[in-house]
């Protein structure tokens, strides 16, 4: 998260300067600074990582670490989701331009173009063995969907042991869940060091790049059509996409990031950001690589641990928390958070009328 700085301190809250880290490491510790020492770090005002205290002006008092941290997570989550909406429209003018493409060239011309076509699968796998050949030094990919079944990690693997025979080096990303698919991990076991992947709650659709200079990507939902993509601009967009979406994740190795809520999941934060969007339980499920049978029973879990009897409580419950953003809030000390009261049910106007309606299950789209 970027910052105005200075001339001298041209750095966001994300990189402290070395005196910066110190004066305000020691207003954390001390819960205050003298105005006078912290002349030198104009930065930490700037970034309002440090206030005038309303009771002394002479000292200035730190912002929280978890105000600051909950700060640089919501600029994160707002880039990668710039980043996802930009390939969308992309894709979309890809899409656009290849069917104009069709409308003008002659038959069998537009081989070796910048943007090429490829109709069947057979087609794509032969474009695909062709880029693998010729491949030397990295192989970049995006793989949707969630957990990879057997079969698919199979599909390709004859490319993936020849590019590590030659030392090629491959870094994939998935979503979350593909965390607990056994036959990724026996991939990349088998794969060794020659295989990074880390994991997000959200993918974009498939990407498969060769050395920096050709994409493939799908150009239908059923993935039985795909651009070969070789426009030295075009691929450098995607190549920027990825890296950025590859500095967000997290290495399959290491332990999702924790909620701040005691009883809410990873998963179910995610799911409670998407529903808080309006989504519904299909395109939530979708976008997790989750199946809405799955889906259902985290949304049901959540209704119940923040005591919401219907989806319009669910709603409320969810922005009460704050689970409506990247992560909830924290409390000064760091610890979780304490969920809201649970919301007694709607009483009857007057004695006369007749008695509320069942509460809408929280399972029901």
């Amino acid at each position: 998260m970027a910052g105005h700085g200075t001339d001298e301190h041209p750095h966001g809250a994300d990189r402290l300067c070395e005196a910066g880290d110190r004066v305000y490491s020691r207003a954390v510790r001390r819960g205050r600074v003298r105005r006078l020492d912290a002349e030198a770090v104009p930065c930490l005002l700037e970034l309002a990582l440090l206030h005038p205290d309303p009771d002394d002006m002479a000292w200035l008092v730190p912002t929280s670490p978890q105000e600051v941290m909950t700060r640089l997570l919501r600029g994160v989550y707002d880039e990668v989701s710039v980043s996802q909406r930009r390939v969308g429209s992309a894709v979309a003018a890809f899409e656009w331009y290849a069917a104009l493409g069709e409308q003008i060239q002659s038959p069998g011309a537009g081989e070796g173009t910048a943007l090429r076509v490829l109709d069947g699968l057979a087609r794509i796998q032969a474009a695909m063995d062709e880029a693998t050949d010729a491949c030397t030094t990295e192989v970049l990919t995006v793989q949707p969907g969630g957990i990879r079944r057997e079969y698919e990690l199979s599909e390709g693997l004859h490319r993936a042991l020849e590019l590590r025979r030659r030392g090629v080096r491959m870094r994939d990303l998935y979503n979350h869940v593909a965390r607990h698919g056994q036959g990724l991990l026996n991939y990349l076991e088998l794969m060794g060091d020659t295989v990074q992947a880390r994991t997000l709650d959200e993918v974009i659709e498939r990407l498969i790049l060769f050395d920096r200079t050709v994409a493939f990507i799908p150009a239908n939902a059923e993935r039985t059509v795909a651009l070969e993509i070789r426009h030295p601009a075009l691929v450098q967009y995607l190549v920027t996409v990825f890296e950025r979406l590859w500095r967000f994740a997290v290495p399959l190795t290491a332990p999702l990031p924790d909620t701040g809520i005691e009883g809410i999941s990873h998963r179910e934060r995610s799911i409670a950001a998407l529903l808080a969007e309006g989504h519904q339980d299909a395109v939530v499920a979708e976008r997790l690589g989750i199946s809405v049978r799955t889906c259902r029973a985290h949304i049901a879990r959540l209704s119940e641990t923040l005591g919401a009897a219907s989806r319009t409580q669910l709603g409320v419950r969810i922005a009460q928390t704050g689970l409506d953003g990247p992560r909830g809030p924290a409390d000064p000390e760091g610890g979780a958070v304490s969920l809201p009261a649970p919301m007694p049910p709607p009483e009857p106007a007057c004695p006369e009328a007749a008695p509320a309606p069942a509460p809408e299950s929280p399972t029901a789209r």
